[in-house]
C-alpha cells in the first residue's frame, strides 16, 4: 500500500492558517524512516511573538465568555474526536510509532479530558465561607492568569496536550500551543479539530518548532503560564527563563526512574505482568515506564527467569500490526542514547539476562527498533543506570531483602514521578505510600495506566508541584478573596477599630 501523501504543516495564528516559510522539517515515520509524514515550518521569533500578541487579544473577551459557553464548545471538539478516532490513532500510529491499539486508547484518553472539562463547567469554581462579622460574606473564586504557552512531548501528543489545553480554555486563559517536533502532524491536527469546533480566533494559536521555538514563547513577558512535559534539562531551563518574569507561573512534568516494587508475598503472575507492562508498554517511551523493578530476594530467581522468558515472546513491530505488543523507538538520537545506557549497565556491573540492542533484521532495519534489555543490578553508591532515566525497553531487576531497603533503594534517585507496589498485605501498602517520594502511586498494578480525572506530576526532578490533567486547574487560575459588607458602617475583623477622629468642625 503506498503511503498517503505528506501532510503540508502550516502555523495558525489569530484564526489564521498562515502560508509555510522560511525554515522547514520533515516528519519521519520511526517505524519506516523513508515514509515521510509530513513537512512542517519551523516557527521564527516573530511569528511566535505574533501567537502571543494575538492570544493576549482574544484574552479579555474569552474570559468574559459564559464558562458554560466555553464548555459547549468542547462538547463540540468531543464529537468530532469521536467521529475522526480512528483516523486520529492511524496518524499517531504512523507517526509517533505507538502500535495502533495504544495510540486509538490515547484518543479516547484525550476524548476523556475534554468531556471532563465539558463536565466541570456546571461545577462550582470557588467557595463561600465565614466571616468574623456577622454582616460580611465572604467568597474564594477563581481567576484565569491570560496566556499559557503549552509545550508537549512526542510520545503522548494527543491526550497531554489535551490534559493542558482543557483546563486552560475552559477556565478562561488563551493559548498558543507548540506540539514536539517529532509528532507536528498529530498537533497540527488536534488544532484543526479546535477550530471546527468553533474556537473564536487567538484562543488557540499553533506554533511548529524545536527547542527554539519553544524558548521563544517562554521569553515572551506576554505569557503568564508555561505548561510543559519533557525532560529536566527543558523543565529546568523554562523554570530558570521564568524566575526573572514576573507574573508567570510553570507546571513541569520532568521525567522519572518509576519503579514497580515485588514483595515477598506478591501474587506471583500479576506481579510479571505488572513488571512487563511497566517495563515494556510503549517501547518504555512513558514517562512513568519502569527502569527498576525491585524483587525480593526470596522471589528474585523465580521472578527474574519469567520475566525474561515473557520478555523474550514480546513482539516488537510494525505498529499497524495487531500482533505487535510495541513498536520502535521514536527516532535515531533514541537509539543511540539507549544502546549507551546499555553498555553502561554492563560496564557498571549488570548481569545481563536479556541482551538489548537495535534490530537491524529485514524490515527492522528500515526503522528504530529496539529488543528488550533485561539485567540484574544490586543497589550500590554511584550506580548510573539504575538511578538515571533511559526512555526505552531497558529494565533492571533489583534484588532487596526487607521493605525498608526497598524504601531506600527506591528513594535512591532524582527522580520521584510513579510507583507500584504489588503486596497482598495492607501494612506493607501503607508503608510505601507513606515513606516512597512520588506523585503518582499503585497497588497490584503496573505503574503506568493514569486517568484524566487524578493529578499527574511528581517530586523532586519529576516536577515543581504542579501537575497535569484534573490537578492543572490549580495553575491555570489564581484564587481571589471577595469579601461583601452588608452593615451601613465599617466593621472590621480581629478587633480593629474602625473609628475616625472626628473632623474639625
Amino acid at each position: 500500500m503506498n503511503a498517503p501523501t505528506p501532510i503540508q504543516g502550516r502555523n495558525f495564528i489569530d484564526g489564521r492558517w498562515l502560508d509555510p516559510q522560511g525554515h522547514l522539517f520533515e516528519s519521519h515515520n520511526p517505524a519506516n524512516l523513508g515514509e515521510i509524514i509530513g513537512v512542517f515550518p519551523t516557527a521564527s521569533d516573530e511569528e511566535a511573538q505574533r501567537a502571543v500578541e494575538a492570544a493576549r487579544r482574544a484574552y479579555p473577551a474569552w474570559r468574559r465568555t459564559s464558562r458554560i459557553r466555553r464548555a459547549e464548545l468542547f462538547d463540540n471538539l468531543a464529537q468530532l474526536i469521536k467521529r475522526d478516532t480512528d483516523a486520529l490513532a492511524l496518524l499517531m500510529a504512523r507517526e509517533c510509532g505507538k502500535v495502533l491499539n495504544e495510540c486509538r486508547a490515547e484518543v479516547i484518553e484525550g476524548l476523556h479530558m475534554v468531556q471532563y472539562v465539558f463536565g466541570t463547567a456546571r461545577m462550582p469554581m470557588g467557595d463561600v465561607l465565614a466571616s468574623e462579622i456577622a454582616e460580611k460574606d465572604a467568597f474564594m473564586r477563581r481567576k484565569p492568569w491570560g496566556v499559557a504557552a503549552v509545550i508537549t512531548p512526542w510520545n503522548f501528543p494527543f491526550a497531554v496536550p489535551l490534559w493542558m489545553l482543557g483546563p486552560s480554555l475552559l477556565e478562561g486563559n488563551t493559548v498558543v500551543f507548540k506540539p514536539s517536533e517529532d509528532t507536528p502532524a498529530i498537533g497540527q491536527r488536534l488544532v484543526e479539530l479546535f477550530q471546527e469546533a468553533g474556537f473564536p480566533p487567538g484562543v488557540i494559536n499553533l506554533v511548529h518548532g524545536d527547542g527554539d521555538t519553544g524558548e521563544a514563547l517562554v521569553r515572551h513577558p506576554g505569557v503568564n503560564i508555561v505548561l510543559f512535559t519533557g525532560s529536566y534539562a527543558v523543565g529546568s531551563r523554562i523554570q530558570q527563563i521564568s524566575a526573572a518574569i514576573p507574573d508567570r507561573i510553570t507546571a513541569c512534568e520532568m521525567g522519572s526512574k518509576s519503579a514497580v516494587i515485588v514483595c515477598e508475598d506478591a501474587r506471583f503472575d500479576l506481579a510479571v505482568t505488572c513488571g512487563i507492562l511497566s517495563a515494556f508498554k510503549t517501547t518504555g517511551q512513558r514517562c512513568v515506564s519502569a527502569g527498576r523493578i525491585l524483587v525480593h530476594q526470596n522471589l528474585f530467581d523465580r521472578f527474574a527467569e519469567r520475566f525474561v522468558s515473557v520478555a523474550k515472546r514480546l513482539q516488537f513491530g510494525n505498529p499497524l500490526d495487531p500482533n505487535s505488543f510495541a513498536g520502535p523507538v521514536i527516532n535515531l538520537a533514541a537509539v543511540e542514547k539507549i544502546t549507551a545506557y546499555n553498555d553502561l549497565a554492563v560496564k557498571e556491573g549488570g548481569e545481563v539476562l536479556l541482551e538489548g540492542g537495535r534490530m537491524m533484521h529485514g524490515e527492522y532495519a528500515r526503522g528504530c527498533f529496539m529488543a528488550p534489555m533485561v539485567y540484574r543490578m544490586e543497589a550500590r553508591p554511584g550506580i548510573r543506570c539504575i538511578r538515571e532515566e533511559v526512555f526505552g525497553p531497558h529494565v533492571a531487576l533489583i534484588p532487596f531483602r526487607n521493605n525498608e531497603e526497598a524504601v531506600r533503594i527506591y528513594n535512591d534517585t532524582e527522580y520521584g514521578l510513579s510507583l507500584a507496589v504489588i503486596t497482598e498485605n495492607y501494612r506493607t501498602m501503607r508503608l510505601f505510600r507513606e515513606e516512597c517520594e512520588y506523585g503518582m502511586g499503585y497497588v497490584n498494578l503496573p505503574c503506568i495506566g493514569a486517568e484524566v480525572h487524578l493529578p499527574f506530576g511528581g517530586v523532586k526532578k519529576s516536577g515543581n508541584g504542579h501537575p497535569s490533567a484534573a490537578g492543572l486547574i490549580e495553575t491555570v487560575t489564581h484564587k481571589t478573596a471577595w469579601t461583601v459588607n452588608h452593615a451601613e458602617e465599617v466593621k472590621m475583623a480581629q478587633g480593629l477599630k474602625a473609628e475616625i477622629a472626628p473632623q474639625d468642625r
